[in-house]
């Protein structure tokens, strides 16, 4: 007898099932999510320890042998540093982002250096052979050890590992796979979620590491259940904005590195090219003499990064003024300027304000406080801070200026790109662990206040 079909209604949001349709997921609360799906239940015999069944035995720690841990090197540097130092083997990482940011160029151009001494496979479930191998001539990729499959059969897919034995794998893209036993279209949850724990077990059983790329709905997030992200060892995403030439390609998540590491890329007719110095290019189309600028230091893992802070406040011609920021929290924002208000004496309640960070950077460490407190009050008074000033410190609500992480290494960078004094939390100049005197003025300033006038002078 055929099994009974069954049709329930899945959210794309969070995945919860329902019988039937509604108009608001009972789950998450989104509207309009629940989609109609098939499924054909599947008869499953119970375990049974006399049975044909093999189960796996369970091993002692120390007796678990160390196996070797080398990382494949993809050719990019900025690659290798989100990853953790390379390509872990066996890994299933997932690569997501806006469209047409780049997600397929950066995997096409780690090709050329893979293929050296590696065989890929690139399934592609989107573009036809000949439109990659069109794009591949146009990124300078001609490497003999590339092979293209253009499949969206998930189980053939991984047979075809299996058969085939490639090192490396891409599957550009997961939303196009399916599986023919589930009764549900490409790219919903169903498949999306079983695809990839059918990758999932491919990769470990025959040790071979595989790139995901996966797509992003409206909102932004990855498409697809948010257990996709769990299966997963690594979530690299990237992010910028399309009529922006730079890139970052940041580690959500990831099993075998850190999660606090990114990889800043600039968009060109040859692909994407590695900045390795991200300061140097955020910085360097900074105006000359003009009120509300100010540059800061951020760390973004191990890495410390100069931003150029930009502040414009501006009479207000409505009752309501404007607050607007670009790159920077816009409820940190508004607590800045109230801080700004009551603790330094700087009136902005009939103002418009706007903030702005150079470059398409986003800074959401707090120790970029104190440079958007500097550049707003810079701009209300129209008076220039000075170009070889660097500033950072976090500010609290009682207007102090409280000590930020990695100082020394913020510092470090200033001397290099030539900056001659920086304003630093007055508790982070006690900790120095060395005199600085002799390459760089350090200024430890204990509230806004202090910071602003040390900033302008004649603010």
């Amino acid at each position: 007898m055929a099994p009974k079909v069954k049709t329930i209604y899945v959210c794309s949001s969070c995945g919860c099932t329902a019988p039937k349709w509604c108009g608001q997921c009972p789950d998450c609360g989104e509207w309009n999510t629940m989609n109609e799906e098939i499924r054909t239940p599947t008869s499953v015999s119970p375990k049974s320890v006399g049975g044909n069944m093999q189960f796996s035995a369970a091993k002692r720690l120390n007796e678990i042998t160390e196996e070797n841990t080398a990382r494949y090197d993809t050719g990019i540097g900025e690659l290798n540093r989100v990853l953790g130092g390379g390509l872990v083997k066996g890994s299933l990482v997932l690569l997501s982002g806006d469209p047409g940011i780049g997600k397929s160029t950066i995997l096409l151009q780690a090709c050329e250096n893979l293929g050296k001494k590696h065989k890929i496979l690139y399934v592609a479930g989107e573009e036809s052979a000949h439109q990659i191998k069109s794009r591949a001539l146009r990124l300078g990729v001609k490497t003999e050890n590339l092979y293209i499959l253009c499949e969206t059969d998930t189980q053939y897919i991984c047979e075809y590992m299996r058969t085939e034995s490639p090192d490396i794998v891409i599957i550009d893209s997961v939303q196009t796979l399916a599986i023919s036993e589930i009764q549900s279209l490409p790219g919903s949850i169903t498949q999306v979620r079983e695809s990839t724990n059918l990758l999932m077990r491919a990769a470990k059983s025959l040790n071979i590491p595989v790139f995901i790329v996966g797509h992003v709905n409206k909102d932004g997030n990855i498409a697809g259940p948010k257990v996709l992200e769990h299966i997963v060892d690594c979530v690299l995403y990237f992010e910028g904005e399309k009529h922006v030439a730079c890139r970052i390609l940041r580690a959500v998540k990831n099993r075998f590195g850190s999660t606090n590491e990114i990889g800043v890329f600039e968009m060109c007719e040859q692909g994407l090219l590695e900045v390795t110095n991200p300061s140097k290019m955020l910085i360097s189309g900074r105006a000359k003499n003009a009120s509300g600028s100010c540059i800061t230091c951020t760390m973004e893992g191990s890495r410390p990064i100069l931003a150029e802070v930009q502040g414009l406040v501006t009479t207000s011609g409505f009752g309501n003024p404007r607050r607007m920021s670009t790159g920077f929290d816009y409820n940190r924002t508004a607590m800045l300027l109230a801080v700004l208000e009551k603790r330094a004496g700087y009136f902005f309640g009939n103002m418009d304000c706007y903030v702005n960070i150079a470059g398409g950077l986003r800074l959401d460490e707090p120790a970029a406080d104190l440079s958007v407190a500097v550049s707003l009050v810079s701009s209300m008074k129209d008076t220039v801070v000075p170009e070889n000033i660097l500033i950072f410190g976090e500010i609290g609500l009682s207007g102090e200026v409280r000590s930020v992480n990695s100082c020394e290494q913020r510092i470090r960078e200033g001397i290099r790109l030539g900056f001659e004094k920086c304003i630093i939390p007055y508790h982070n100049k006690k900790q120095l662990s060395k005199n600085w005197s002799d390459q760089i003025e350090i200024i430890g300033v204990h509230t806004v206040r202090e910071a602003v006038i040390e900033a302008g002078g004649s603010f």
